[in-house]
């Protein structure tokens, strides 16, 4: 299986994006990191609309699409661990993950999404999402073959 991380905006070196590749390196499971920006300056519902438009085509065309969002649904861990061995178990070849910007995501992202997401109520800077996201990612990865990282 492989994951497509889609992301609005480009992280720059520090903590956010050391964060990102420590997860990133430790996964088994194929991933590449699409970056996308609107130059631009656009007001914020035709901003949001554009990074839609970016978003989407930086997916696989067959993937399933898990869209992050504070709208979406909170899984434990193990959730959605068993989610994704579901999907693998079931021949899924691509997921991607599309992180929206400051300003969030547009709705028709929302409703083309397989699952939208929650990492919690709180409100997280886009940056730090994507290392937050990598962790549980690794977190589902080590649950999936039994190792002691996660611990409830």
């Amino acid at each position: 299986m492989r994951f497509t991380i889609a992301a609005v905006g480009r992280i720059r070196a520090g903590p956010e994006r050391d964060l990102q590749n420590h997860y990133a390196g430790r996964l088994r499971w194929k991933l590449e990191i699409r970056e996308v920006e609107e130059r631009k300056k656009l007001p914020t519902a035709k901003l949001v609309r554009r990074e839609a438009e970016l978003l989407s085509a930086a997916c696989p065309a067959d993937a399933v699409r898990i869209a992050l969002d504070g709208t979406g649904r909170q899984l434990a861990s193990t959730e959605l661990a068993r989610r994704l061995g579901d999907w693998q178990d079931g021949g899924t070849g691509n997921l991607a993950f599309l992180i929206g910007g400051a300003d969030g995501l547009d709705g028709s992202i929302l409703k083309q999404a397989d699952l939208v997401l929650s990492l919690g109520a709180m409100t997280w800077p886009h940056f730090l999402v994507r290392g937050m996201l990598l962790e549980q990612l690794y977190r589902a990865q080590q649950i999936l073959a039994n190792h002691p990282y996660h611990r409830e």
